[in-house]
């Protein structure tokens, strides 16, 4: 999760996962904490289309 007030490639309050959309091969394509992502949804964080969007990807995997 990013905060809203700072800068788009500013800090991170906490990473909850990764996308690399260009993965090849055995490459990790998506790593998502569901948990993390709950907690700050319930939190009142707001999930971009984007994301609501890899969520439901059957490959979106906990991240370890």
């Amino acid at each position: 999760m990013s905060d809203r007030r700072k800068s788009r490639d500013g800090r991170f309050i906490e990473r909850v996962g990764f996308f690399n959309p260009i993965a090849r091969g055995q490459e990790e394509r998506l790593r998502l904490d569901r948990e993390a992502i709950e907690s700050w949804v319930a939190k009142g964080a707001k999930v971009s289309p984007r994301v609501q969007a890899l969520l439901k990807e059957p490959e979106a995997v906990a991240a370890a």
